[in-house]
């Protein structure tokens, strides 16, 4: 974030150079030198500073200036909650489609996930419709223009043959998760016994996909509870009766997909405890 003192004519200058796309842009607040009015001038929603500013304020005993249309008319603002939970919004165009018709009605949601807490102003519940918000780690859409909301939930367990390439990993994965209907953005890492530790093709993939990994040893995998599919080979060769569904399991609460295989690769895929809270 970045915060400037001063006038907002000042700061608007300053970021104009910088200023890109909403998803990425950064929050920019700007203080009056008296500490009198705290105003967030850019990514109120997405960036946070909205958030910011009423902290800063708070603190400060400073009036936060707050414009945007959906939080002055205390409705659901949609981005502000994906990024508050770190959901992936799948298009900004139908983003702004929603905040604008949850100013005039209100807009159906639905979930794959359960429903913590009663729903905001501005939404109710709905599976189909001409608009609506689905918050989902599928490719779903019920609604004709779908809003999907993505958290990142879903363990990828993978074991592989020595020397198997990123590629037939990246085709194997991706393989899965089409059949499955499952969106690449809601994985959350890739885990792994600790034999595949230094495997390059399975380490290169990880880096370009922009996920984190994670290894477990034999020991570790076998002491996991719970019906997984066996393999004598695979016992084997790592000690343990399967790796990918194990590695996946680990952390996470029920397997969505087991496992699959691919070219020399195994896929499995769970899912985390993840609930939907407003508020």
């Amino acid at each position: 974030a970045m915060i400037f003192v001063g006038s907002c004519g000042i700061a608007v200058r300053q970021i104009a150079p910088f200023v890109s796309d909403k998803r990425k842009d950064p929050a920019v607040v700007c203080i009056d030198e008296l500490g009198r009015f705290v105003i967030p001038i850019l990514s109120g929603h997405i960036g946070g500073a909205n958030r910011l500013a009423q902290r800063l304020a708070q603190h400060l005993g400073a009036t936060p200036v707050i414009t945007t249309a959906t939080d002055i008319n205390h409705r659901f603002s949609v981005d502000a909650w994906a990024s508050e939970k770190d959901c992936c919004i799948d298009s900004m165009e139908t983003a702004k489609r929603i905040s604008a018709a949850i100013l005039e009605e209100d807009v159906p949601l639905a979930s794959d996930f359960p429903l913590c807490s009663g729903l905001p102003a501005g939404v109710i519940h709905g599976d189909a419709g001409p608009l609506g918000i689905y918050i989902t780690y599928r490719t779903v859409e019920p609604f004709h223009n779908t809003l999907r909301l993505i958290p990142r939930v879903l363990n990828l367990g993978i074991g592989c043959r020595k020397g198997t390439s990123a590629l037939t990993i990246r085709q194997a994965v991706h393989a899965v998760l089409r059949e499955y209907q499952i969106d690449p953005r809601a994985l959350a890492g890739v885990y792994s016994i600790d034999l595949k530790s230094r495997e390059e093709g399975l380490l290169q993939f990880c880096e370009e996909e922009a996920l984190p990994v994670e290894f477990y040893g034999a020991e570790q995998l076998r002491r996991l509870q719970g019906v997984f599919t066996p393999s004598e080979f695979v016992n084997t060769v790592t000690g343990v009766d399967n790796v990918c569904e194990r590695s996946a399991m680990l952390g996470a609460e029920k397997l969505i997909v087991r496992k699959t295989a691919f070219s020399g690769v195994t896929v499995a895929v769970a899912m985390r405890h993840w609930e939907v809270q407003f508020g």
